[in-house]
């Protein structure tokens, strides 16, 4: 073929791309039954503007700052809306019709069975949650917390190490909170010591589960991408091999084991394994340990890394809760679940105050009616008919820090969670009782049959450390790392320029560095943890 050939295909190809971009534009803009909200140009013509965002970790920044501009609905990708109203969160996540939108197809991998986050179907969903779901509830946590208090005890121990008298090491509080997230979690889920508190064989861990939930809230925002998936996967190959080798071998050490022999995911659902859909079929136990320990490790460490953060930086607060845990309990062996650890209310406070200003997951979850439901009653969102096939979601982070709802949603204020103040008139100003209002839109770990069924061992797990902390230590911001170490940088314009605020990276998860404190002994209280 001579260049006489070449040159008329040549154009004919352009005019048909630039005909059938034209054509796409027009749909989406004139035709499209999304075509009258309000939304940034790019996201109605293309998923690669929240991929675009998604890809830098800071998608749930720009999704705040576009409700600012466009109002409390936003159309942000071609065919997905998103919400900031407590009347939409309840429409969206209590519906029984909806399910799971078609986004969580992208974020398997190259898992041959979905887990329990990412099953799109209803009762598919269900029958995973009747097994695994066993392994989180409180009855179970109970059962786990002498496991967990042993865990919470090693991470003790390294700080005691760090706080040399005159002379205290700084800590980067984020690496010390993974390393106990996942060596609880590993010992939840499969009764398996990863040790990674005090070695060095399985601290890469972390890293990993950083890098595949980077990789599948990209996915999930720009589908598109996903075909990239065994490229991307080839450049940290090496990591990959490691992190499965390392599930593979948990698993395979457990099964060899009793079924008994330790209080964990498996000894629950083993005599369900290989049941088909009466249980569970055998290759779903994979998938499920690598939800769990991305999940369930990875959500506490962020919810306690930013509680160290707020308390170091409001000197209040922290006098508040210090007295309240040093006043409840007469020793260190009597910070476990029960009736006093249960009478804290200013330290629940704190752990919601937290979970408000910094939540653990930052991901839109999206939803959708299901299409056996789709000649039905139409699904309809705060007003808002919603066509078929369209995915709407609610960002917890842009709903947390709705002022309608959080006033001065930038500020930490733990008292906002109490019925009655703390340490007297003097100690809160203008304090009211908890409204029904905050108290419906604040769900950190989500509302109805989708619900995050970790609840219990995220709360249990952030009390008894906290508590024990406390008990233990005094802790303030390291020299030198007042205006770094987790808190934003004044004058940036990107939302990461509040100081007071904990920076997180939307990564589906949040990942997270800081803040790096320093620890010193309380009085002779320490010596306890030196004896065992």
């Amino acid at each position: 073929m001579d260049s006489r050939q070449v040159l008329p295909l040549i154009i004919t190809y352009t005019v048909a791309c630039i005909i059938s971009l034209l054509f796409l534009t027009a749909s989406r803009l004139i035709f499209h039954p999304l075509r009258n909200y309000p939304g940034p140009l790019l996201a109605r013509l293309t998923d690669a503007y929240p991929g675009y965002f998604a890809i830098r970790k800071c998608l749930h920044l720009k999704t705040y700052y576009n409700f600012q501009k466009y109002g409390p609905v936003l159309r942000q990708a071609p065919n997905r809306l998103i919400f900031n109203t407590i009347t939409a969160l309840h429409d969206i996540y209590l519906n029984p019709k909806v399910t799971k939108g078609d986004s969580y197809r992208s974020s398997q991998l190259r898992a041959k069975y979905p887990s329990i986050i990412n099953a799109i179907d209803r009762d598919q969903h269900r029958r995973k949650r009747k097994f695994i779901g066993q392994a989180l509830t409180e009855r179970s946590m109970r059962s786990f917390e002498p496991v967990m208090s042993s865990q919470i005890d090693i991470f003790l121990k390294i700080l005691l190490r760090s706080s040399r008298k005159g002379n205290p090491i700084p800590v980067n509080v984020s690496k010390q909170c993974q390393y106990l997230g996942v060596d609880v979690i590993g010992m939840l889920a499969f009764g398996h010591q990863f040790k990674t508190q005090t070695e060095d064989s399985f601290r890469f861990i972390p890293q990993v589960i950083d890098a595949m939930s980077w990789r599948i809230n990209t996915y999930m925002h720009f589908p598109l991408l996903s075909y990239l998936e065994n490229v991307l996967a080839i450049l940290g190959k090496r990591q990959v091999i490691r992190f499965g080798d390392a599930v593979t071998s948990m698993i395979k050490a457990r099964m060899a084991q009793d079924k008994d022999a330790h209080h964990d995911l498996y000894s629950i659902v083993a005599d369900y394994i290989g049941k088909g859909q009466q249980g569970l079929y055998r290759g779903e136990l994979w998938p499920e340990a690598i939800l769990f320990i991305m999940a369930g490790g990875t959500t506490t460490a962020t919810t306690m890394s930013a509680m160290f953060f707020y308390l170091s930086r409001n000197p209040a607060v922290y006098s508040t809760l210090a007295t309240e845990i040093r006043s409840t309990f007469k020793s260190a062996d009597e910070i476990h679940s029960g009736s006093q650890l249960n009478s804290c209310k200013y330290l629940r406070a704190c752990i919601d105050e937290t979970l408000r200003m910094s939540p653990p997951s930052l991901a839109i979850l999206w939803r959708q009616q299901e299409a056996r439901d789709h000649g039905n009653d139409p699904f309809i969102v705060d007003g808002h008919i919603i066509p078929p096939g369209t995915q709407v979601g609610v960002s917890l982070y842009s709903l947390f820090h709705n002022e309608e709802y959080f006033p001065n949603s930038f500020t930490f204020m733990p008292e906002r969670w109490l019925d009655s103040p703390v340490g007297g008139e003097d100690a809160v100003s203008g304090h009211e009782t908890v409204s029904t209002t905050i108290r419906k839109a604040f769900v950190p770990f989500l509302i109805g049959d989708r619900a995050c069924a970790g609840k219990p061992m995220a709360y249990l797990e952030a009390s008894l450390t906290l508590a024990r902390v406390l008990w233990f230590f005094d802790f303030e911001v390291a020299p030198g790392q007042v205006e770094s170490s987790g808190a934003g940088k004044p004058g940036r314009t990107d939302g990461r320029g509040r100081p007071d605020e904990f920076q997180l990276d939307d990564i589906f998860v949040a990942a997270h560095d800081g803040p790096t404190l320093i620890f010193n002994r309380r009085d002779d209280f320490w010596r306890t943890l030196e004896r065992d």
